[in-house]
């Protein structure tokens, strides 16, 4: 069995996505997935650390901001 680079591998499973899903339908899917940014495990580890009254806080100022209660 060969090896199939990863641009092979991208080019088919977008083949597959446009012919089961359409075109429109492919790309809408596609750009629904981003890479992000940002050091995942340094974000996990702080927001671990933080007790869950602080955090209930923070969602609350978050609401208060949009005007949700």
């Amino acid at each position: 069995m060969d090896m199939r680079t990863l641009d092979e591998i991208r080019a088919r499973g977008f083949e597959v996505l446009v012919k089961s899903l359409g075109p429109a339908d492919a790309i809408r899917f596609v750009r629904s997935y981003s890479r992000g940014s940002g050091d995942y495990t340094r974000e996990r580890r702080v927001s671990l650390e933080r007790d869950l009254d602080t955090v209930v806080a923070g969602v609350l100022g978050c609401r208060k901001k949009e005007g949700r209660s």
